[in-house]
């Protein structure tokens, strides 16, 4: 814990995104990096989808406000939850925005909560459909060198960066090796614990009861129990100008590689031929076990776009390699609870993994005045407050079986989910005491 201390103090102090931002523009004009990407991946089940959408608009019409989006979904029981994450969480994630959000800056700290309240509206919306299936989410959002990540499951994105440090963007929701998931899900009422066979025999990795799921956080899943949470880990980075490397992929490729060995397979490759050469790698290493897809996305400066065709195919391939991959370095940090931090050529923003509403929706939220005092914080529907639960800080009667809480409003259906999520039961009783 000292070392961690001493580790923390030798960083520069925290800066604000809107210095970042002005840095980059400084450093590279209006320009923003390229962007270069592809993907690759084998089908056991046919159950993985990804999405690949790098012409996104924050403003229809304007150019200066475009991102780019790259998921991948690890489907389970069925596609049905892949395929609909892969056709709806976008949407639901952007509208969960304020309409009238202004700068880049604003849209970039706005980014996080409404990750967190599309990710809960699509796993509502899909239960609607009464369907079983379930599916991972490792949704990424690129905004120029600013990096966006929000994932549920054990989908993993990786960054590289110059200089060969790697960090983990993501999260692994898998019971087996999340002991702090562990005791969230038996806290909330679930049970965990491996297959017991005729005889008391006990296989295989941890899973929740009922429902043998193997993790604890997904999109869908509804046989299995509401502790299983759509809420997502959600971590944003801002990359220096001399840009970075994303590898995204289902858990066939990391059951097999680890994330050293997946980055250095593929280092001074193109995009496209990188996503292949980690799949084949996986494959060597442990057979086609399960399905496995990989998206690699590479964040370019644009003063730095690929060499000319007449480079022969080394040359074009160590080019990249210096560029993006450089001498290794070797600092390292943990969390930051939202403030910026150095970390070589890269600066941490925020990151939240807390799978309690309340705390990923926010008390205090500056943006929260922007918002109808009956707009649903999590599906974004007008209504009048029911009964019995006002919105903000309002008092509860006995009328109503939930307890105030000091988030924004919620609809009566998301403020169900929001308690069931945290092992809450309707009961006059209770809320009363």
């Amino acid at each position: 814990m000292a070392g961690a201390e001493r580790e923390r103090s030798r960083l520069p102090p925290a800066l604000p995104l809107a210095t970042l931002i002005g840095r980059e523009l400084r450093a590279g004009g209006s320009e923003r990096p390229a962007l270069r990407y592809g993907h690759a991946g084998f089908a056991k089940r046919g159950e993985d989808y990804f999405l690949v959408k790098p012409d996104c608009l924050r403003v229809p019409g304007d150019p200066s406000t475009a991102f780019s989006v790259f998921a991948v979904f690890d489907g389970h029981n069925g596609v049905s939850a892949a395929v609909f994450s892969k056709e709806h969480l976008l949407e639901h994630v952007m509208s969960a925005l304020p309409p009238d959000i202004g700068s880049r800056d604003d849209w970039l700290q706005a980014l996080p909560r409404a990750l967190v309240a599309g990710f809960v509206k699509a796993d509502i919306d899909f239960q609607r459909k009464g369907e079983v299936s379930g599916t991972t989410a490792t949704l990424v959002v690129v905004d120029g060198f600013t990096v966006t990540v929000a994932s549920v499951g054990d989908s993993r994105c990786i960054l590289d960066t110059q200089g060969g440090e790697l960090q983990l963007l993501t999260v692994d929701h898998r019971l087996e090796e999340n002991v702090e998931e562990r005791e969230r899900v038996t806290a909330s009422g679930g049970e965990v614990g491996r297959l017991n066979l005729f005889g008391g025999q006990e296989v295989g990795p941890l899973r929740c009861w009922p429902g043998g799921l193997c993790l604890s956080r997904s999109i869908g899943d509804m046989d299995v129990g509401e502790y299983i949470v759509p809420i997502p880990h959600v971590k944003q980075v801002k990359l220096s100008n001399v840009g970075g490397r994303l590898i995204m992929a289902s858990d066939g490729i990391w059951d097999a590689l680890s994330n050293e060995a997946a980055a250095e397979s593929c280092r001074g490759l193109p995009a496209e031929l990188a996503a292949k050469l980690v799949v084949k790698q996986a494959l060597k290493k442990s057979g086609l076990k399960d399905d496995t897809t990989c998206v690699v996305v590479d964040i370019i400066p644009s003063d730095h776009r690929l060499a000319s065709p007449q480079l022969s195919p080394k040359r074009n391939q160590n080019k990249l390699k210096s560029l993006l991959f450089g001498r290794r370095s070797h600092s390292s940090i943990g969390k930051f609870g939202g403030k910026s931090a150095s970390i070589g050529s890269v600066e941490e923003l925020f990151e939240e993994g807390s799978a309690v509403l309340e705390e990923r929706l926010g008390r205090n939220l500056s943006l929260k005045a922007t918002l109808p005092s009956s707009r649903c914080a999590i599906c974004q529907v007008d209504q009048e407050p029911f009964e019995g639960l006002m919105e903000e800080n309002g008092g509860s009667h006995c009328s109503s079986p939930y307890a105030p809480w000091g988030g924004p409003y919620l609809c009566l259906e998301c403020r169900k989910k929001k308690d069931a999520m945290e092992g809450k039961r309707a009961s006059c009783s209770t809320a009363c005491r």
